[in-house]
């Protein structure tokens, strides 16, 4: 199983377009520094491939990624599909991207599947464009892509977007936040992409006892982050993400992990560890926990 980490950023992106905070003024000198946002490619042989998430950048992510970019034939693409973690902007805008005539597969639970068709009619919008299904994924139920690589969702948290405000679809459904488990069936090496965890309970920690990589949510180094930084008032958990760091943060939890690659995805950029230069980099490196970067590559 091939996995190609795309970019790492949380929403908005890094540097954010409308923040002046310090990493953002240093990303946005220093073009080298920044990140697309969080997005992950996975194949189980190395020629049909599926996305995690379609970001605003999906365009420019295939272009980077060679593995990605179309070929032999004048319109064939190596993308067979996404996989949607949830159904917030900055995971599904890139569907409209992917507009032009395309043949691929859209995965994600009912109530994500519903809001892009009810709340944000990206669904509707599309079916001009491309040729597009729309595939229910059944948390808990292995869903085998092709020969080699199957995948399982798993619920992380049950917050909806902003947008489905206080519709009935929002009031009767929990299934919002979900990550993926992926595993090559010929080698049995096994992942998990997660970019949203509000909380790391017995049912996540069965999820990664025994994968030998994790992409894990590392959107905010503390709960507070955001109002001790002066770009908001909400704290981390409030948004759907646990803290990296502290005696209940994720990254004692992901260190005391079997995996061979521990890795942080989906990072806001006002946290430090964007920083390579940062102690907080340097503290998750003595833990053995990497800060994903698009282009890196990690094969099981």
């Amino acid at each position: 199983m091939f996995l190609h980490c795309l970019g790492v950023a949380a929403g908005g992106g890094y540097p954010q377009w409308n923040c002046a905070c310090a990493g953002c003024r240093k990303a946005r000198s220093n073009p080298e520094l920044g990140s697309m946002h969080a997005g992950l490619a996975v194949s189980g042989d190395g020629e049909r491939w599926f996305l995690l998430n379609a970001t605003p950048d999906v365009h420019h992510q295939i272009a980077a990624d060679r593995c990605l970019h179309p070929g032999p034939g004048i319109r064939t693409t190596p993308v067979a599909g996404v996989l949607l973690t949830d159904a917030e902007f900055d995971h599904t805008i890139g569907l409209l991207m992917l507009r032009e005539e395309s043949s691929l597969t859209v995965y994600g639970t009912s109530p994500v599947l519903e809001a892009l068709a009810l709340r944000f009619p990206v669904r509707e919008l599309l079916s001009d464009y491309a040729n597009l299904s729309w595939s229910v994924v059944e948390i808990g139920k292995p869903l085998d892509l092709d020969d080699r690589l199957r995948v399982t969702a798993f619920l992380t948290g049950s917050k909806a977007p902003r947008y489905m405000g206080r519709s009935q679809l929002h009031r009767e459904s929990k299934e919002w936040e979900m990550g993926f488990r992926l595993q090559d069936k010929v080698t049995g090496g096994t992942a998990v992409y997660a970019p949203t965890l509000p909380r790391w309970d017995e049912k996540f920690a069965e999820q990664v006892a025994s994968a030998d990589c994790v992409f894990l949510d590392g959107t905010f180094w503390t709960d507070d982050e955001m109002s001790c930084r002066g770009a908001g008032s909400r704290s981390g958990r409030s948004m759907g993400h646990m803290p990296v760091s502290g005696e209940d943060g994720s990254a004692r939890a992901l260190a005391a992990l079997p995996a061979k690659r521990k890795i942080y995805t989906h990072i806001n950029n006002t946290n430090p560890i964007l920083d390579e230069g940062s102690e907080e980099r340097r503290w998750l490196a003595d833990l053995g926990i990497e800060v994903g970067r698009a282009g890196l590559e990690v094969e099981l």
